[in-house]
Order: structure tokens, then sequence, then C-alpha cells
């Protein structure tokens, strides 16, 4: 059989995604240490976030915790595709590499998703659709990474504070969020990198150049448009509404979870989709 394991990255348990096995990220945040999606929900993540005067920080989980899986399914007799965060981003898809080294079974794939929260759960939930399908492993990890090339994400922020802390930005890039009223707009590159992409007057101004950059792509109808927000609602839905109006609803609400939010702070309001 073929099994699929995501990383907390992918925000795959704020979805309805189907998966087998789940890796979680550590989190440190008030002098405390969680695991995401293990010890630590979303809501309480976020509870705790705007409570702290400190900024969270995240590790990589460590090859072992890669290694106790790849055995298993080694043990079965299965295939696994491995859907890692981005390596730009995060360490976890080495560690992945390193434990498969470690195995030496032919039967681990693991992919460089480039991407971050619900992009990957995109290419899960169509990893699992050509499963279904019959597909092989080796097809299905060729038609993932073919279509992470597809997938677009940019979101609103309220500050770029919490990429630079997090080293995600330089310090240059992250001033904008130090402006009142900016509301910055960030995406995640071809080669998996966080962008900041504009600066926008207000909300409704960065509401607008994700209807501007949505409205410039010619969509895959296959694949839903989705909204995604990290704390609070209100940003996003104002970005439904105009969805709504576009003629390109959202299909689905998702929650960025602990691992991504810690990176880009409470607030945040995001349009996710599939170019064809």
């Amino acid at each position: 059989m073929i099994k699929l394991l995501v990383d907390s990255a992918s925000d795959c348990r704020n979805g309805a995604y189907s998966y087998d096995h789940y890796i979680p990220i550590t989190l440190n945040l008030g002098g405390s240490e969680y695991q995401d999606g293990v010890n630590l929900d979303s809501d309480t993540f976020y509870q705790l976030l705007t409570q702290s005067d400190g900024f969270p920080s995240t590790s990589q989980p460590s090859p072992q915790a890669f290694l106790d899986v790849f055995e298993q399914v080694q043990a079965d007799g299965d295939e696994l595709i491995c859907f890692c965060l981005s390596s730009a981003l995060s360490g976890t898809y080495q560690s992945a590499c390193m434990a498969r080294s470690m195995t030496g079974y032919d039967g681990i794939h693991i992919i460089d998703t480039k991407a971050a929260t619900h992009m990957i759960g995109i290419l899960v939930e169509f990893a699992a659709s050509r499963i279904a399908a019959g597909d092989s492993t080796e097809e299905i990890v060729r038609q993932c990474e073919a279509l992470r090339s597809k997938i677009r994400v940019y979101a609103g922020l309220d500050t770029l504070e919490y990429l630079y802390r997090g080293g995600r930005l330089s310090r240059t890039s992250a001033a904008v969020g130090s402006l009142a009223g900016i509301k910055p707009v960030i995406t995640v590159t071809a080669e998996g990198q966080v962008a900041a992409v504009g600066k926008c007057l207000g909300r409704n101004k960065a509401i607008q150049f994700l209807m501007d950059k949505l409205k410039a792509s010619d969509l895959d109808e296959r694949f839903p448009v989705c909204s995604l927000y990290s704390c609070g609602t209100e940003n996003c839905h104002r970005l439904e509404e105009r969805l709504a109006e576009a003629g390109s609803p959202a299909a689905r609400r998702l929650q960025i979870g602990p691992t991504i939010g810690a990176h880009i702070g409470p607030g945040a309001f995001a349009v996710l989709f599939v170019e064809k």
C-alpha cells in the first residue's frame, strides 16, 4: 500500500485531508515547549501568542522522528510519500532525507514541497486521489512535483515583524511592517522562500491586491479556491465577500496553524488557488 506522511507545517490537521502519518514540529513560546498538533492546538497557540511578550521559535523534527515511521513502513512492506515543509524555510526535509538514508529502503519517497501550510494540503489531497485511482508511487510523486509549481498563495499581514524575528526576512524587507496602517502582502516563491510582494495602505487595499492576483490567473477549476486565516476571521470574511462578488467564492475557509502562525502572527488572511 502507498502511505502518506505530513509534518505539522502542512496544517493538514486543520483541513479535511487524508494522510497516514504525522510528524510534529516543536514550538517554544513563553519558556514552554510544545509539539504542534499534539499538545498544542491552533486556537490555544494564538491565545498564548497574543498574551506573550516574547516571540515564538520553531525547531525541526529530528531524523529519529522520521526514522521511527520509515522503519514501520518498511516492516509493513508499504511505500511512503513524505511531504516536507519547504527546505528553504526549515531543515525538516534534510531530517527526513537523513532518516531515509539510515533505512536504505527504496520505498520511501521524500518531496521537498517548496511550500507551506495548506499549499501542502492541496498536494496531499491530490496524492490521495491518485492513490485511489491506482497510480504508481513514482507517477504520483512526479505529478505532485509538477502540481507544486502551479499552487499560489498570497497573504495579507498586520506586520512583517514575526517573519523578521524568525529569520525569514531581512530587516530591510520587514521595515514596511512598522509603517502605520501599512498591510504587507507576502507569497511563497517557486523556490519555496517567503517574499514580500506588496505593501498596501489598509486592509481593503490589501484585499484588492489579493483579488488582482487572483483575477490575473488562469484558475484550474479542479482545485478549490480557499481562504486562509491565522487568528480572527474578520479579515478573512471580508476577503470571502470579495471572492464571492468576483465569481470565485471560497470553497473552504482554513486556519493556518502554529508552525507557520509563529512566523506570520495573528490577523493574517490569504487566498490559495491553483493555476492551469
